[in-house]
């Protein structure tokens, strides 16, 4: 069987501050480059117009829709002929450099047709020049051999290439997928404010389910944190790509996007998400100068900010590392029951 190609296949928007550290490291082991760019208006398209390797889609696609982006980037894959490995990677998601070494780098390129590749992920923390983090437990699918089967993608956090029923997954233990997420913490933050308004409109899920899921990260005990290992980032350093710095922007495109969603529906609709730790009142009157008399925003009554407080101090026995006692496990669960009840 001939060597097979690696695709890195990337959806894009807005993504400036990260990308060219991205396609530089992706540059070092893909083959070719894939980015669907999703209407971009901070230099994203033209900084990945430096780069050969990369084939640029323009994904008109209104709102967020990973099936039209997914379906895009696979269907632009597939008109190169022949075997393909293909990598489904966002923007601030890099493979640990120890590719360059690691026999699995072998495996990859071995595995037959079909077959699912599965990556830990670890969480990257930036603080000052320093690189740490701290992992999720589980192996995700980021990666897969193509034979050609159909993907079904899902609205919002599905697998991103096919799964097919039956699949073998190639689970790799030595090369990472860093994510660097939480290189700009208030970034992550205006992100995830953003993801549970989007799914609280589009799946109806409960805002407390929603708060326990997306700040499972936030709440990570100082033990499970490390130092990232010189092999996950040395081969990218020894050819000249900075691998800690981060440039922080401060304005955050989900922002605006929640502002919209304020606008079309009223605040009140969104006012048990625990999305209040931004002040919407200031950044509306940046954003919207022509609104700025219209007065404070933030529909909460008191007890709605009494439950955004006690989820936020019963959090971190929601969190990864968590281990609470049965008893105060017994407890918050009635809670939730009660509050659930109360529409929470």
């Amino acid at each position: 069987m001939s060597k097979p190609l690696l695709f890195c296949l990337t959806p894009v928007k807005n993504e400036a501050w990260i990308l060219e550290r991205f396609l530089k490291c992706a540059s070092v082991w893909a083959d070719r480059i894939i980015i669907a760019d999703q209407g971009s208006t901070d230099g994203s398209r033209e900084i990945a117009a430096q780069f050969p390797k990369v084939t640029l889609l323009h994904n008109d696609s209104e709102g967020w829709s990973e099936p039209v982006r997914q379906r895009m980037l696979l269907a632009e894959a597939r008109r190169t002929p022949g075997p393909k490995v293909l990598l489904a990677l966002d923007a601030d998601e890099f493979l640990t450099a120890n590719f360059l070494t690691s026999r699995e780098w072998c495996s990859i390129l071995n595995a037959q047709p079909g077959t699912v590749i599965g990556i830990q992920w670890p969480e990257i923390e930036v603080n000052f020049s320093d690189l740490n983090y701290f992992y999720y437990p589980a192996i995700l699918p980021f990666g897969f051999v193509d034979d050609g089967s159909d993907h079904e993608p899902e609205l919002i956090h599905g697998p991103r290439l096919p799964m097919p029923v039956g699949a073998k997954m190639l689970a790799l233990t030595e090369i990472k997928l860093m994510h660097y997420c939480l290189a700009d913490v208030d970034r992550f933050r205006s992100r995830i404010r953003w993801y549970q308004c989007f799914e609280y409109l589009a799946s109806k899920k409960k805002p407390m389910d929603l708060y326990r899921f997306y700040y499972k990260i936030r709440f990570v005990p100082s033990h499970a944190i490390a130092k990232v290992p010189r092999e996950w980032v040395q081969g990218y350093e020894e050819r000249g790509i900075d691998m800690s710095s981060v440039i922080r922007d401060r304005t955050y495109r989900w922002d605006r996007d929640v502002l919209e969603y304020f606008r079309q529906h009223g605040a009140r609709k969104f006012k048990r998400l625990k999305i209040w730790d931004a002040d919407w009142t200031k950044l509306r009157d940046e954003l919207y100068p022509e609104e700025a008399c219209k007065g404070p925003i933030d529909p909460r009554s008191k007890f709605d900010k009494f439950v955004h407080r006690w989820l936020e101090s019963t959090q971190p026995d929601f969190s990864l590392y968590a281990n609470p006692s049965r008893s105060k496990r017994l407890f918050n669960k009635c809670v939730e029951k009660t509050l659930g009840l109360l529409g929470w």
